[in-house]
């Protein structure tokens, strides 16, 4: 079991659920359960979170899986992929970026 794998949907807020295995080329769907949104509320569309849910790949942008969350499967070239990886900065640039006080100022005016 996959735990809080995060669901890019078409047209949709980001759902939050376990996934049953690792998606695998030849599947068309993605199989998953306890199906919340991203701040732990039941979506209005489910009627038991503890149901299992079918999401065709059509209707899916692309899933975030946390690293180390596939060790509990046993994927090892997943977990050697993920495992310390972190964003470097490029060209000098800092990783936290700064809000332009300009831009807020433009955005509250509105």
């Amino acid at each position: 079991m996959i735990r809080n794998a995060v669901l890019h949907l078409e047209n949709e807020q980001p759902l939050v659920g376990d996934l049953y295995r690792l998606p695998e080329p030849t599947d068309v769907g993605l199989l998953c359960t306890n199906v919340r949104t991203l701040d732990g509320r039941r979506p209005v569309f489910i009627d038991d979170v503890g149901s299992a849910f079918f999401f065709p790949y059509r209707v899916i942008r692309f899933i975030e899986i946390p690293a180390g969350a596939a060790s509990t499967v046993g994927d090892d070239a997943f977990d050697a992929a993920t495992s310390g990886v972190t964003p470097q900065p490029s060209d000098g640039q800092d990783l936290d970026l700064e809000l332009d006080e300009e831009f807020l100022r433009r955005v509250k005016a509105i």
